[in-house]
């Protein structure tokens, strides 16, 4: 799912390229996107883009007259800038808003349509699709602290409850949690303030790094690979590959539909986390260490 640095970096890319620009028309391939009847989809046509912004990990476009359509990419969906009036493709594509300069395509890889447009009318309506999480960049310490302590969620959940922090998932959760040496599971209200002000600042400078580093990335185009596994990142989407700080595997659990990637002796004094699914399953016969982990991977590689 694209966050808070890719989203950022959508926004960047599309300011130059709409903003002042009137919304010649909105072309929908897939009658599951429009999640709204009210107000009618040609409201929005003729109107000019007065602005841009993010709500959590949504794309809101502002046009003339408080009009908006709020674009939410969930798991796959994906913006291409192509020519203007460009076909919308076939098997991926969800939509086209057509601009003189250009026309922004939204497409959407797999089988479950989960990429929803809203159009909404004034700032009371816009503000329902929030769903509450604070922006890390944007808050101090204190909101920061008091925000995690209203609910008794694992860090890795905390960091992803988009009613608790906006527009954090999967993967970013996995790097801030290992540039603050801090377990994914350990759980948010047991924090010391040591530990949080940690969480804080590791929170704020991936963020920060990752954003700047997709911006420049991007330079005067558009992005055109938007994935949650890039190169560079320290765990996540880095399962048995060296830590880039101490050396040891990647680990992984996977949980619900969900995965963590940590690094055991930066993160959890060496631990490893069990994974629900083989826990139950091997149960006394679950690694405790890296060690004993290393040990059952040579005897199974062994003829």
């Amino acid at each position: 799912m694209p966050e808070l640095p890719d989203v950022e970096t959508y926004l960047a890319c599309l300011r130059p390229r709409i903003v002042g620009c009137p919304l010649l028309s909105i072309r929908l391939s897939s009658p599951f996107l429009l999640r709204t009847a009210q107000p009618p989809l040609d409201r929005c046509f003729a109107r000019p883009v007065e602005g841009l912004r993010r709500i959590g990990k949504r794309i809101v476009i502002e046009l003339e007259g408080s009009l908006f359509l709020v674009i939410h990419l969930m798991i796959a969906g994906r913006f291409r800038w192509l020519e203007a009036g460009a076909a919308i493709p076939g098997r991926l594509g969800l939509a086209a808003f057509d601009f003189e300069s250009g026309s922004l395509i939204l497409t959407e890889a797999g089988s479950r349509k989960r990429a929803s447009l809203h159009v909404v009318e004034g700032e009371e309506d816009l503000a329902r699709l929030d769903p509450g999480g604070i922006e890390v960049l944007q808050c101090g310490f204190d909101r920061f602290r008091q925000a995690l302590a209203r609910q008794r969620h694992t860090l890795k959940r905390s960091l992803t409850d988009p009613r608790i922090l906006a527009g954090i998932g999967n993967a970013y959760s996995d790097e801030i949690l290992h540039h603050a040496r801090l377990s994914p599971f350990k759980l948010a209200h047991q924090l010391s303030d040591e530990e949080l002000r940690r969480l804080y600042d590791s929170a704020r400078e991936v963020l920060s790094h990752w954003t700047q580093k997709l911006k420049l990335e991007a330079g005067e185009g558009f992005p055109k690979k938007v994935t949650a596994f890039r190169k560079g990142m320290a765990v996540h989407g880095r399962h048995r590959k060296p830590c880039p700080d101490c050396g040891s595997p990647i680990q992984r659990i996977v949980y619900a539909s969900k995965e963590a990637n940590y690094c055991a002796p930066c993160q959890t004094s060496g631990k490893l986390l069990a994974d629900r699914a083989l826990s139950r399953l091997l149960r006394e016969d679950w690694p405790r260490t890296l060690e004993e982990l290393e040990q059952r991977y040579s005897s199974k590689s062994r003829p």
